[in-house]
């Protein structure tokens, strides 16, 4: 007779068979090449398989937006303008953006005064879920609402965000400069916005 595994087996079988999914359409991303160019127009951030960099001159520019806050204030990418941009987008019901919102809590707060900003994009999410995210890991940056994934399309558009999480580094001229897939790490993401803030991003 079959017996039913257990909740906690069954939870880790699910994470691992999404992480296994979200790489191998890594992969296909990769291989198959990017919208709006070729696989030439993209490099892997060394030692970081799943970061990557867009190569000098091929940065596609980020689709602008105007949407309202968790807090319910308006706000648009475009008032970032002249700032590097970290963009995540997340939602409370994803188990991997449950544990690296203390990554992206932290180095938000390293390069608060390095001229970076932090914003997030909630994802197919109802603003009381997405409140009680924020409240839980204290995140100190704002996100926008994007419950019908309409940000989230446009952006697709651009840059292949097969899942959630997916992590954005937006250079200050307001083109994509790397793209994390996954949860990112410390490591990662600060490699990431080293490498793009000494481009000049």
């Amino acid at each position: 007779m079959l017996r039913a595994l257990p909740v906690r087996s069954r939870r880790r079988t699910a994470v691992l068979a999404a992480a296994v999914l979200a790489a191998v359409l890594l992969i296909v991303v990769l291989v198959t090449g990017w919208p709006g160019g070729g696989s030439s127009d993209t490099t892997t951030l060394k030692g970081y398989p799943s970061v990557v960099l867009y190569t000098a001159g091929h940065r596609p520019v980020a689709p602008g937006f105007t949407g309202t806050t968790l807090t319910g204030s308006k706000l648009s990418l475009s008032s970032y303008r002249g700032k590097t941009v970290v963009l995540n987008f997340w939602g409370s019901w994803c188990v991997p953006c449950r544990e690296e919102a203390p990554v992206l809590g932290a180095v938000a707060a390293r390069y608060r005064s390095s001229g970076v900003s932090f914003l997030g994009v909630d994802v197919r999410d109802t603003t009381a879920s997405a409140q009680a995210f924020v409240s839980q890991f204290r995140v100190g940056y704002p996100s926008i609402s994007d419950p019908g994934s309409v940000i989230t399309a446009d952006f697709s558009d651009v840059v292949p965000i097969a899942a959630t999480p997916t992590t954005l580094v937006i250079d200050r001229t307001g083109h994509i400069a790397g793209v994390a897939f996954n949860g990112v790490s410390y490591r990662e993401l600060t490699t990431l916005l080293t490498t793009v803030t000494a481009k000049g991003g």
